[in-house]
């Protein structure tokens, strides 16, 4: 089977907070491989570094050591504006709270990030937008507010607008904790469904054993590094 494009590459990340004997080592040497279209779990108890590694590939933080790499492009010591444009251009974020902004519609909130990197016209947008949330079965909430549907029809939106700006990384950060079983596996098939026709490499980190059943591949944080 032929292997889809590497898109993002982390290699010997090492993240120190602190220093002497209270260091916190929250990475130590780890490595990571995501190609385009793969949904991959990364497990692992509390304190095992897993908000690290996304807040190191999302260019949120910087590594003490270690490489990041988009596209054969190096980024972990890019300067910060080089590091914002990367973020808002090629990575989606998803997090436990949707964060949804009250004062505006499900369809207006999708669309933000498109309107604030201001490459395509609102229109276009605006179609991307509601193809996203039809893929998702949401189209008849476009028009609502965030108080007027579920917390898990807000998640789900928190998806779609990860996505509007097409990334090629969706980064993903304990998205379920806030939900009850069943809104949960529908965000991780929406994960997977998303990965598999947007192209993107979709890597979330949880507590949640039953995200192992939708993934690719799902792997296991400790003490800041990654096993299988």
């Amino acid at each position: 089977m032929v292997k889809s494009e590497l898109v993002l590459e982390a290699k010997g990340l090492v993240k120190i907070y602190g220093t002497g004997k209270t260091a916190v080592h929250a990475l130590n040497g780890l490595d990571l491989a995501l190609r385009a279209g793969e949904f991959v779990v990364i497990l692992g108890p509390s304190g095992s570094g897993k908000s690290t590694l996304l807040n190191m590939l999302g260019l949120m933080d910087r590594p003490d050591r270690g490489e990041i790499i988009f596209s054969a492009k190096s980024a972990a010591q890019l300067p910060e504006p080089d590091r914002a444009r990367l973020r808002s251009e090629r990575i989606g974020f998803v997090f436990q709270f949707d964060a949804l902004l009250p004062e505006f519609t499900i369809l207006e909130n999708i669309t933000m990030p498109a309107r604030i990197a201001g490459r395509v016209p609102l229109e276009q947008a605006e179609v991307r937008g509601v193809d996203l949330l039809d893929h998702l079965g949401l189209k008849l909430i476009r028009d609502r507010f965030p108080y007027q549907v579920s917390g898990g029809e807000r998640q789900r939106a928190a998806l779609c607008r990860a996505l509007i700006n097409k990334p090629s990384v969706l980064l993903a950060d304990e998205p379920t904790g806030n939900l009850d079983k069943h809104n949960g596996e529908l965000v991780f098939k929406d994960l997977k469904a998303m990965a598999e026709s947007q192209g993107s490499a979709v890597l979330m980190v949880t507590h949640n054993e039953s995200a192992r059943d939708y993934a690719a591949r799902s792997l296991h944080m400790q003490d800041g590094v990654i096993g299988k």
